[in-house]
């Protein structure tokens, strides 16, 4: 509407109704033609596309908060401009849409059941064909992970994906993630390709990825890392080359038939690029290594020998070479223009979009992947642990890098909050979280902390009941194992540290009274829970309780307060709910007929005392309406995986109340009941199901119908 009111259309009718109907011929084209059809693992299925005055269905959108994960890797078509693709470590794939440069998502179709494969291990392109990609998914290699990896491939740039015969353990999200390629299409024949795997050796296809076969000859590779980058020499037909992450560079010269360890490569190998003289440039933890005609030659750039990762070739150079060292904190950028044999540093500034990110941020920690763009001279793209950056001169003295943040949607969620003001208050991994100050489609404008990342994660958040401006969080950092939390008296804009918290303990969920804000309870890692009663100034011991469950990367939601009376507390622990009628001093079962689930989530009513919701995945919801001391199953929910509770239609009696799981004639989604679970009604979208383990789920208290899902490494997802 902004733009038709630039017109006068009582002087203007003709060409007012002329400019209508050709801005929504242009809209409806531009829309379908940018969002297709998209066919699930099995089957093809059309998605209904609406468009939406202010809140779209659920699992259409993001909240906007500007990257937060590892970008992996990221990949230019040679034979088709602007197209762009990235990998994440969680998050999953995405595709540079040059329109109005955005990411976007290309694993929105996939289930709560498939959630593995956000887990983004490699990405190939067809060098011949620019719809064709393959991507290998999978989170971890764990014993502890049941779940097998696979290949998927692409005939549409991503759209939709058919799963190819191959089941592998595979790990996005474990150690050497950012070096690679592990996935590789033979230039000379696409139906040619090649996956190194972590645990399982080497694997070929002659057919498209149709089928698979394991290659014999070779070597059995006895480590977790395997075999991280597989690069085709696509001047020289038949060549081949293997990174075997700790024992060197393997070289097939028959199109991979036969392979030989070349001899006197680097050990723990990350990076390889090949420029067109077929000369070979090596990254790996000492340093930069080059291969010419017969010999390994040594051409870091720094003195001291440290880790290198990233490195590209420019395609219309083949002396011009970039690498990058792979640092936590600080990263250094080199680039030679003769073939590696005198290297100048990259100065670099940062022309930074995301108003929250910080300094540490824009300094490029842990660079994972450089490439030259092909189709355009000076332009290089980078990625890192937050997100993706680009510069349009890379010849620059001070070479100006740009963050390309919207759409790259990758943070995991710990805790949401809505509260009474009608603020989403956000508890996130890595990146502590956000007051979303300048609502859902605008970065917020800094993280809860005054000092950047003085939290690295925030693990749970609470508010009075009865005096809502007071707030209370918990958190820490793991990379120093420290831990601790923090109140706040305007509502969550502003936090104040504990002025004193037990040393080495992990606080991990936390409740405050409804009507008192000094007083609130915390549970601990592996101990007993605590209780303060002056705001976080002292801790008193909390009797009647389990010791709490161990570690940080739990979702479970066993704490809450009663939000009518501040004295009583509730918690749920292997069939048991506990309240506390004391504020928190001591807990005293008062139920035990419950099932056992390890997932689960227990909530209290609005306006009632006593009343609590209890979900508990595959078995079931449950309903209390007297403190706990009695519940009732609700009858047609098969699976409770979770669940919110939000503001009352007008006319309803309760809270709204919502649910992510599976009804009985309904099948698997998200729901909603106006009437305590009686009834419910799909609200989410089919074909978009948010599946990359949803962490929390949190409605609106001010507005009806407004919701919230955090995921486990695609954002927030909102949606009425």
């Amino acid at each position: 509407m902004r733009f038709l009111s630039l017109f006068n259309f009582r002087q203007r009718k003709i060409f007012g109704l002329i400019f209508i109907a050709l801005l929504t011929a242009f809209a409806v084209q531009f829309f379908f033609s940018s969002h297709q059809a998209v066919r699930s693992l099995s089957h093809q299925v059309t998605i209904a596309k609406t468009f939406y005055r202010h809140y779209p269905s659920l699992g259409s959108r993001n909240v906007a908060i500007g990257g937060g994960g590892y970008v992996t890797g990221i990949y230019l078509h040679p034979q088709q401009r602007n197209l762009v693709y990235i990998k994440t470590d969680i998050g999953g794939f995405y595709r540079w849409n040059p329109v109005n440069s955005t990411w976007i998502p290309l694993n929105e179709q996939l289930s709560l059941a498939n959630s593995n494969y956000y887990g983004g291990e490699a990405l190939a392109l067809d060098p011949n064909d620019p719809n064709i990609i393959y991507i290998a998914v999978g989170k971890y290699t764990a014993d502890w992970w049941q779940h097998q990896g696979t290949i998927l491939k692409s005939l549409d740039r991503g759209r939709t994906w058919i799963k190819l015969n191959i089941d592998l353990k595979m790990g996005g999200n474990e150690p050497q993630r950012w070096t690679g390629e592990r996935l590789a299409v033979n230039p000379f024949n696409s139906q040619n390709l090649f996956f190194g795997s972590r645990q399982d050796g080497l694997w070929k296809s002659e057919n498209g990825g149709d089928s698979w076969v394991k290659v014999k000859s070779f070597p059995n590779l006895k480590d977790d890392i395997g075999i991280n980058a597989i690069a085709f020499d696509k001047y020289n037909k038949g060549i081949i080359y293997a990174l075997a992450h700790k024992h060197g560079v393997y070289k097939s010269t028959d199109a991979g038939n036969t392979w030989a360890q070349m001899s006197g490569t680097p050990a723990q190998v990350n990076r390889i690029a090949i420029a067109s003289n077929s000369s070979l440039y090596l990254t790996h933890s000492g340093g930069v290594s080059k291969f010419v005609e017969c010999c390994w030659q040594d051409i870091t750039p720094l003195a001291n020998k440290m880790a290198f990762n990233a490195v590209t070739v420019n395609p219309n150079n083949q002396d011009d070479v970039i690498v990058a060292t792979y640092s936590d904190s600080y990263t250094e950028i080199f680039r030679s223009q003769d073939g590696g044999s005198k290297w100048t540093p990259v100065k670099r500034q940062a022309n930074n979009t995301v108003s929250w990110w910080s300094d540490y941020m824009k300094s490029k920690p842990s660079i994972a992947s450089i490439e030259f763009d092909p189709w355009l001279q000076n332009r290089v793209w980078l990625t890192d642990w937050y997100g993706i950056w680009r510069t349009d001169n890379i010849n620059r003295n001070r070479v100006v890098w740009t963050n390309y943040q919207k759409g790259h949607e990758e943070v995991v969620t710990f805790t949401l909050v809505s509260t009474p003001s009608g603020a989403l208050i956000s508890g996130l991994a890595d990146v502590e979280g956000f007051y979303h100050d300048r609502g859902l489609q605008e970065y917020p404008s800094k993280m809860l902390s005054s000092k950047p990342h003085e939290f690295q994660d925030t693990y749970s958040i609470a508010y009075s009941q009865k005096k809502p401006l007071r707030m209370v969080r918990v958190g820490g950092s793991r990379h120093n194992n420290t831990y601790s939390g923090a109140t706040s008296s305007d509502g969550g804009k502003t936090w104040k540290k504990f002025p004193n918290f037990p040393a080495k303990q992990m606080a991990t969920r936390v409740a405050m009274s409804a009507s008192n804000p000094n007083l609130f309870v915390v549970t601990l890692s592996g101990n007993q829970p605590l209780r303060t009663i002056n705001g976080g100034a002292s801790w008193l011991p909390v009797t009647g309780l389990p010791n709490g469950f161990e570690g940080n990367w739990n979702w479970t939601q066993p704490l809450v307060a009663d939000k009518v009376d501040g004295s009583l507390f509730y918690y749920y622990a292997d069939g048991k709910v506990y309240r506390s009628d004391n504020g928190g001093k001591s807990f005293a079962v008062v139920s035990t007929s419950l099932p056992s689930s390890d997932w689960h989530s227990l909530k209290t009513g609005s306006g009632v005392k006593g009343e609590l919701w209890l979900s508990l995945d595959k078995q079931g919801l449950y309903h209390s309406k007297d403190g706990g001391d009695r519940f009732t199953k609700i009858a047609g929910v098969n699976r409770a995986y979770l669940i919110a509770l939000g503001k009352p239609k007008i006319g309803n009696a309760g809270n709204a109340v919502y649910l992510y799981g599976e009804i009985t004639d309904k099948g698997k989604g998200i729901f909603r009941s106006l009437n305590n679970g009686k009834s419910w009604q799909r609200i989410g979208n089919k074909n978009k199901p948010i599946g990359n383990d949803p962490n929390v789920m949190e409605a609106s208290s001010t507005e009806f119908g407004l919701v919230f899902i955090g995921t486990n490494g695609r954002g927030i997802y909102y949606g009425k």
